[in-house]
């Protein structure tokens, strides 16, 4: 009986433990091949193109790139290559930037081993995935959503509106976290809601908004 091809699969994610985790899909699935780890955005992008993946498992939250941009650049340089989002982050902005970007399915960390790997064969299918959690969000266009940027800024918690304050001070996360008394990688979670709750990928958008609401500009 012929041996039926691996699915060449590239882990992307800053946490060791998490890739050495995630790891298991092969024991799960034998038709699945990790072939490579990656523990940032630039070296996602180098081992792709040096093993030649069919698969990117991709954590959205990386420390020198945001998910969607490397996603891009990936896609730019392999377009037949399929991006499947494994994050900790489910915001409908998040998730749109994604897909948007080129990728084939974005599923939360919350699920176990074998729904990983069913969505790492789909993807390798030609499928497209959407966690169950995600998808009641993006198919419900009527959903009421904050369009000024005071609706906007209202939607954050009284935490993350002290973060933006201090971001559009022009403070680096070390500076905030020195201020707020928190851990630097506190501040960048902040952040990552912050940004999702504002519908913006960086920090020059979200204090614009946050400017803008102060000064009443809406």
């Amino acid at each position: 009986m012929k041996k039926q091809k691996s699915i060449r699969l590239l882990i992307v994610d800053d946490h060791p433990a998490l890739r050495k985790g995630l790891r298991e899909v092969e024991e799960i699935n034998s038709t699945i091949e990790v072939v490579g780890e990656a523990g940032t955005g630039a070296e996602a992008v180098k081992q792709a193109s040096a093993l030649q993946p069919e698969v990117v498992l991709l954590d959205n939250r990386l420390p020198d790139l945001p998910g969607h941009e490397i996603c891009r650049r990936l896609k730019e340089k392999h377009p037949t290559l399929h991006v499947l989002f494994l994050s900790s982050y489910a915001a409908e902005s998040t998730v749109r930037a994604a897909f948007n970007a080129g990728a084939s399915g974005y599923l939360l960390k919350e699920n176990d081993a074998q729904k990983i790997v069913d969505a790492i064969l789909a993807v390798a299918r030609g499928e497209k995935v959407v966690d169950p959690t995600i998808a009641h969000t993006l198919l419900s266009p009527n959903l009421a959503r904050p369009t000024t940027s005071a609706q906007k800024l209202g939607t954050l918690s009284a935490q993350e509106r002290k973060v933006i304050h201090e971001v559009a001070t022009g403070k680096t996360d070390k500076e905030i976290s020195g201020v707020l008394g928190l851990q630097t990688k506190t501040i960048r979670n902040y952040l990552d809601h912050i940004f999702a709750k504002l519908e913006v990928h960086n920090r020059t958008e979200a204090a614009a908004i946050y400017l803008r609401a102060s000064s009443n500009e809406d």
